[in-house]
């Protein structure tokens, strides 16, 4: 348990100490923000922000992880490691992309296709790895069946077809992370309520998994722990990035920071084996990714909008809400979904141990 706050703290330090050394930085080099023209015509105020924090957000996840383990002296373990480099490469497509955007002086950086490569590239390493490498007692990373809060064994993808549904797990929670950061704080503040739901439920794995308590109920999960430790660094890293990202915003975590923390949610959900469970815990980015599929498929069939503008935060700007309505709102249905999840977790734990 030691761990789980020396990972936060530190990076929680980082964090808050780090950025605003990167918004002089970035505004010395010209790196502001551009701003869609078919956005809230309110956004446009924000045009030259520094963006790119979501640097600050990795270092901090990083730091935070290694220094709890240099205090502890815990072994770093395989699971933790793979949702880091998921987590680190896809920051990385998320930096090239707002660079390119900075350097074009456009809102424009990858293409789709490009996006999508880095997306796929990641996701296969991560998802061979995670079902390739078992440890002692035979549990790899990942489990080939569909997760709920745990593995649902008559619903098996096989090792290839586990491959497949990870990328689609992985592409659909970057990009629903990277659609909800439209609004200051709204997906730094979304994720850390996320994040904490996954310190609790990695941590509640450990003291229940089955290789030290091998009872009913017990989980069969590998480096839960060592797991939440990561997720405990990337709850400090966010909160810290919100003191200075909180509107009015002095800098964006840009597609850095979002496709990265997206990246993170799906990796943490893959490895805990709760991939259907994320989907309640997360449910203000499902809300998002889905408002912006729905206005499509509306709009190309009957030529109307479903919403004055997606995703879904932008409709309630155009509706007359305030800017810092909509995100305290949209932070109030996230405490709200992280604790039915939390709240469903546990039922099922109850459930589960009881033999019922």
């Amino acid at each position: 348990m030691r761990g789980v706050f020396i990972a936060a703290g530190v990076a929680l330090a980082v964090s808050i100490l780090l950025t605003p050394y990167l918004i002089r930085f970035f505004a010395r080099q010209g790196f502001g923000q551009e701003i869609r023209a078919e956005g809230p015509s309110s956004h446009q105020a924000k045009r030259g922000t520094p963006t790119m924090g979501g640097v600050a957000i990795l270092l901090a996840i990083w730091l935070g992880y290694l220094l709890s383990h240099a205090f502890t002296g815990e072994p770093i373990t395989l699971s933790a490691m793979l949702v880091l480099f998921l987590t680190t490469a896809l920051g990385a497509v998320g930096f090239l992309d707002d660079f390119l955007k900075l350097r074009r002086k456009r809102n424009l950086g990858l293409n789709k296709t490009s996006k999508l490569v880095g997306q796929l590239v990641t996701a296969v390493i991560f998802g061979v790895i995670a079902v390739r490498f078992a440890n002692a007692e035979g549990l790899t990373p990942a489990s080939t069946n569909l997760s709920f809060v745990r593995d649902i064994t008559v619903l098996s993808f096989g090792a290839i077809g586990f491959v497949v549904f990870a990328y689609l797990v992985i592409a659909a929670w970057s990009n629903a992370v990277n659609l909800t950061d439209g609004l200051d704080g709204l997906a730094a503040g979304t994720a850390a309520m996320v994040l904490a739901t996954y310190v609790i439920i990695a941590f509640w794995q450990f003291r229940n998994a089955c290789a030290l308590n091998a009872v009913a109920g017990c989980y069969q999960v590998r480096d839960p722990l060592d797991v939440g430790l990561v997720a405990a660094a990337a709850m400090g890293g966010c909160i810290g990035f919100l003191w200075w990202n909180a509107a009015p915003a002095r800098i964006f975590m840009g597609d850095t920071g979002s496709l990265a923390l997206g990246g993170l949610i799906a990796g943490l959900s893959i490895v805990t084996r709760t991939e259907l469970l994320l989907i309640v815990i997360g449910g203000v980015f499902v809300v998002e990714i889905l408002s912006v599929a729905l206005q499509i498929v509306v709009f190309r069939t009957t030529r109307r909008r479903l919403f004055r503008m997606a995703p879904f935060h932008h409709h309630f700007e155009l509706a007359g809400w305030a800017e810092t309505t909509v995100i305290i709102r949209f932070w109030l249905l996230a405490a709200m979904c992280a604790a039915l999840g939390l709240g469903l977790f546990y039922s099922e734990w109850l459930t589960a141990s009881a033999g019922l």
